[in-house]
């Protein structure tokens, strides 16, 4: 590396071509070169990993906290066999953590359009994300469990370390919150709230009793399935509650 340097080369790049390292060694491979490599100060080091071990992200992160100035990285992680570091993975992490334990680091990328630009490589190339796919994924800002929705109607920065307008993505407190088995009563009354009904603690104490019997049949809890429960509360507290075949609730 030292003679193509002194050859004149203005980039060197360090390869994880078989996505064989982990983050731990992959940033001592960088340190040492740095450390011995003459005239590396010289030239734009970079990075290049592949995603075999499912560590591309982290090798990229652990090499720029090692000194590397210049990742190679592919939108959606999209490459060669389980592909590439995740451009946004690697740009929101810069984002998110750069300032307190990368000594600054940052990228100019304008971040509220990576979801337009995820979506469009989506559409193009046929290669849809899982919904669990970090920054992108539709579950990204989905909360079920009662104490997250709690957290969330309080503050969203408590289970969220980026907003989604950081990335392009419509915000929307009840899109986030989806009710289902494992949703507390703060979420549940709070989306009453939000569709027009003002509930006593008493008769809110009868309604979110029959949700959890509803959670028991439905994965996801609807408006519509709210609203049966308080507009035919009383008519069927006693009955049984059946699912009909599009989803929705019906009272028989």
């Amino acid at each position: 590396m030292g003679d193509a340097i002194n050859e004149g080369v203005t980039t060197v790049t360090l390869a994880d071509t078989v996505g064989n390292n982990i983050p731990q060694e992959f940033g001592e491979m960088v340190t040492y070169l740095k450390t011995n490599t003459p005239g590396i100060d010289n030239v734009v080091f970079s990075l290049h990993c592949h995603n075999d071990l499912g560590l591309a992200t982290a090798n990229t992160i652990s090499g720029v906290c090692a000194g590397a100035r210049q990742v190679e990285v592919t939108i959606n992680g999209i490459g060669e066999r389980s592909g590439n570091a995740s451009l946004e993975e690697v740009v929101l992490a810069l984002k998110c953590r750069g300032a307190y334990v990368m000594d600054g680091v940052y990228t100019r990328i304008d971040t509220r359009h990576i979801m337009a630009t995820s979506k469009m490589v989506q559409e193009y190339t046929g290669l849809y994300v899982q919904p669990h796919k970090p920054i992108v994924g539709t579950n990204c800002f989905v909360h079920e469990s009662g104490i997250h929705q709690d957290g969330i109607l309080k503050h969203r920065s408590t289970y969220e370390i980026f907003s989604p307008e950081d990335i392009g993505a419509e915000k929307s407190q009840d899109s986030c919150i989806v009710l289902g088995k494992l949703s507390g009563r703060h979420a549940v009354k709070d989306r009453l709230r939000k569709i027009g009904y003002e509930i006593s603690d008493e008769k809110f104490n009868d309604i979110f009793s029959r949700f959890r019997e509803l959670t028991k049949q439905k994965k996801r809890i609807t408006d519509a399935d709210l609203i049966a429960l308080v507009a035919y509360g009383d008519k069927i507290a006693s009955e049984k509650l059946t699912i009909n075949g599009n989803g929705s609730s019906l009272f028989v």
